[in-house]
């Protein structure tokens, strides 16, 4: 183990417990030192790290959690229970796999990526329980990912009949019974709300059990927030649709998560926000102050408890009725504490703007403020806070002047109507804004970019190689993720290398948003580096299930190949870092920073300049696959954490941030070739807000387009999203690149084509990737023919050209 992989794997551990959330406590844990422990439940031994796909990463280590615990001095007591579930398991995988490859062929899938990021539900078994001791764990688990969608089904989203019998028996059973989620999203705990301790733990990327152990005996305190909202699965807006193969309506509007359920003063299961702790807090907030529309909540907060911990001083805002409707109220700002012993307490100060929360007019095509009230709340999650000022506004004004320009979804979004009649206390301060303090901006767009002098010296053919990432003409297989680069065995991909006679080095990119995803073993010959294994980045868990036929297949598809007799085997493992998810819990953005600058220091060290990662879809419904990813429902909390990560990775030279999946990518189902159907101010509001704080705040090195279609335009191909959004209204200075887009990726039930290379190069998409033969020919003959215009692409390989002089020469 290197240096630097013990330093992250420590910094992981030290504060992993700010990224947990506690549910429920009912005063029976921590407990005094590490004790004999009676522990149940999949989790035990099939921990679950990170989801599957592109949140895998190849570390040195990963412990499960009873391997952690014993590490930690627990003694299991449970064996004999945990080796009859590893049988029970082990059949039923062997069940699913079968089921999936007759599934496929039944519907006329590729088997590999039909199977892509299916998991299977937690098995039903009738395994006897005994009581051993007075305390008891049971570690309930769920994976996703890459590929497909949850299921509202028992062993998912639903619990498995068995699991709430036996954590409903523990319950009742054991003095001290802790219930532990080692989950990436949410999953409806109706059935056993009567259980008094409920933990969070989340997938944490390392050792989870050392984590939980250091959570149960009170070494650490958890200190994470939810950043999504957790309800019975009935109880979620279903006004939209989700999961249907070709088109995914948006039809509820801005009103996801925490502003549905407050609006339709609905209440969750645990609210947006909410988090325990050990020790308890006292928030008293001292003034608000208006400098124009410039807000500062100061508040005070005081741990009155016995434990030292952290807390959450949560700003929202309810914007007044109008023209437009508006959701009962939307978060403005957050700020975490330092870790405060007991009867210690501080002061924190949380500033936003208003006109932050402007809302958007689709008549008009302007962000605006409605004349009115604007109450300011306070508190530690959204379903506890206090009134603590009102703030008038004397006259509706335009605060951004912009132009609608992503298209018509073809229904009006969901209206819903406040709750009212709100009693504000006498005593609340009071606030006036003057209209005439803020001023409006008026956008301005189609502004000719500069043609780099070298990008103008390029051949057509050039300026098509330099368009699509680099690939090999010769290559049997697909150019994909793990054999899409040389120089850096397992990388993403990269971009050209045919231009480096004329100083155009490539940009080296790495997959993974929790943690760097490389061949852990690789060798060099003259071709460059490829993986040791064999395997061609194909996770041991899917070999070992793999039949022969199809494990020959994945291989050879993914150009997996043993390293030659003789060759030279080096090393280069990465540290797993907390998902997403995770990681935005902690409601911290200098531990935030942290990960990324631990991630940068990697890059550093493997010469990785571009990181695909953050990625910051919003949560819109808990189905959604890949949602350990993302960090949240709210838009601020994901553009804030993103662009924490992305300055922490940015400090390190030649090392930038990928942000992803831009935008409207919020299900997995048929998600090369599904179409986004979301209202422009859906879309500004919520599933782009988060981009703009990114790229504002912390201005990454490139921006990844998603898959999707947007009210019929893939994303990539889009000018709208891309030029006039991106580029003109948030300033956004890089470089923007495809998703891995593949045709084998095309299913025959599709409605809707793949994106194409030309049309993406057309629409100021400055990177097809990975890149192939046919995506290099469809460009240049574009080109050639006049439908892609030689200017268009000058401008595009201009960004390109300053972004590897950026990088890797100055």
């Amino acid at each position: 183990m290197q240096k630097y992989e013990k330093e992250h794997r420590a910094l992981v551990l030290k504060n992993a417990a700010e990224c947990t959330v506690l549910l429920k406590n009912d005063g029976k844990f921590p407990i005094d030192k590490p004790c004999k422990l009676a522990a149940y439940g999949a989790g035990m031994r099939y921990t679950v790290m990170g989801g599957t796909g592109s949140g895998e990463v190849n570390t040195r280590f990963a412990y499960t959690i009873e391997q952690g615990l014993e590490k930690a001095g627990f003694e299991i007591t449970t064996k004999k229970w945990l080796d009859e579930y590893d049988q029970v398991r082990k059949v039923a995988k062997n069940t699913f796999y079968k089921n999936l490859k007759k599934e496929a062929k039944e519907k006329h899938e590729n088997v590999i990526m039909y199977a892509m990021g299916k998991e299977m539900t937690e098995p039903w078994h009738s395994i006897h329980i005994d009581k051993t001791g007075d305390t008891a764990i049971y570690v309930l688990s769920r994976n996703s990912g890459e590929g497909s969608d949850r299921g509202v089904v028992e062993g998912d989203v639903k619990l498995a009949a068995s699991e709430v019998r036996d954590i409903l028996a523990l319950n009742k059973m054991y003095e001290r019974f802790m219930l532990v989620l080692n989950v990436g999203g949410a999953v409806d705990l109706s059935p056993v709300m009567e259980v008094g301790n409920i933990l969070l733990l989340s997938q944490l990327g390392t050792d989870c059990g050392r984590a939980l152990a250091d959570i149960l005996i009170g070494k650490q305190n958890p200190s994470g927030k939810l950043t999504t909202t957790w309800a019975s699965y009935e109880d979620y807006c279903h006004e939209g649709t989700f999961g249907d193969w070709n088109d995914t309506e948006y039809r509820e509007g801005i009103y996801v998560g925490y502003r549905y359920f407050d609006t339709a003063c609905k209440k969750p299961l645990f609210s947006f926000g909410y988090g325990l702790s050990y020790t308890s807090f006292e928030q008293k907030v001292l003034s608000v102050s208006a400098s124009g529309d410039f807000i500062t909540v100061s508040v005070n907060v005081k741990n009155d408890g016995d434990y030292s911990g952290k807390e959450v001083v949560q700003v929202y805002v309810s914007l007044p009725d109008g023209k437009l409707d508006k959701a009962y109220q939307e978060l403005a700002g957050f700020s975490k504490t330092s870790l405060l012993e007991p009867g210690c307490e501080e002061q924190t100060d949380i500033s936003f703007r208003l006109s932050d929360l402007s809302s958007y007019d689709e008549e008009t095509s302007a962000y605006i403020l409605e004349k009115g009230d604007y109450i300011i709340r306070c508190g530690n999650s959204s379903d506890n806070t206090n009134v603590v000022a009102v703030i008038n506004l004397d006259e509706t004004i335009c605060v951004t002047k912009a132009r609608n320009c992503l298209g018509d979804p073809g229904f009006k979004d969901l209206f819903m109507e406040r709750h009212s009649n709100e009693s504000i206390p006498e005593e609340v301060q009071k606030l006036t804004i003057n209209s005439n303090d803020i001023n409006c901006t008026e956008l301005i767009y189609d502004v000719e970019e500069d043609v780099d002098e070298r990008a103008k010296s390029l051949t057509d053919e050039e300026l098509a190689y330099l368009a699509i990432g680099s690939f090999n003409e010769k290559q049997k297989g697909l150019s994909i993720i793990g054999n899409a680069a040389t120089h850096v065995a397992g990388a993403a991909g990269e971009t050209t290398s045919k231009l480096t006679g004329k100083g155009i080095k490539p940009l080296i990119m790495a997959d993974g948003p929790a943690g760097l995803r490389l061949a852990k073993k690789y060798y060099e010959d003259e071709n460059g580096a490829h993986d040791a294994s064999g395997a061609g980045m194909i996770p041991d868990s899917m070999l070992e299930v793999m039949n022969p036929l199809v494990k020959f297949i994945a291989l050879k598809v993914t150009g997996g190949k043993k390293a030659p007799k003789g060759a030279v085997i080096r090393e280069h493992y990465a540290t797993r870092i907390p998902i997403g998810t995770a990681i935005a819990q902690s409601f911290n953005t200098d531990l935030a920073y942290s990960f990324g600058d631990m991630v940068g220091s990697e890059m550093e060290e493997m010469g990785i300049n571009l990181w695909l990662a953050p990625a910051l879809n919003i949560h819109r419904s808990i189905l959604c696959g890949r949602n350990f990813e993302y960090y949240s429902e709210d838009p601020l909390v994901s553009g804030l954490i993103a662009a924490a990560v992305t300055q922490g990775v940015q400090k390190h030279k030649g090392c930038g941030t990928t942000i992803k999946h831009y935008a409207a990518n919020n299900a997995e189902t048929n998600r090369y070739c599904n179409n986004s159907h979301v209202s422009e101010r859906a879309m500004r509001e919520i599933y782009l807000r988060g981009f703009e704080i990114c790229v504002r705040k912390s201005q990454p090195k490139a921006v990844m387009t998603s898959y999707n279609l947007l009210n019929g335009t893939h994303t990539s191909e889009h000018r709208g999203l891309i030029q006039d959004i991106l580029r003109s209204e948030f300033g956004f200075k890089g470089i923007v690149m495809t998703d891995w887009v593949m045709t084998v990726m095309d299913s025959k039930r599709s409605i809707y084509r793949n994106a194409l290379s030309n049309e993406v190069a057309g629409a100021g998409g400055d990177l097809f990737m990975p890149g192939g033969k046919k995506d290099y020919e469809n460009v240049l003959s574009a080109i050639k023919e006049g439908k892609l215009s030689r200017r268009q692409m000058e401008i595009n390989a201009s960004r390109v050209i300053r972004m590897v002089d950026e990088m890797l020469i100055s």
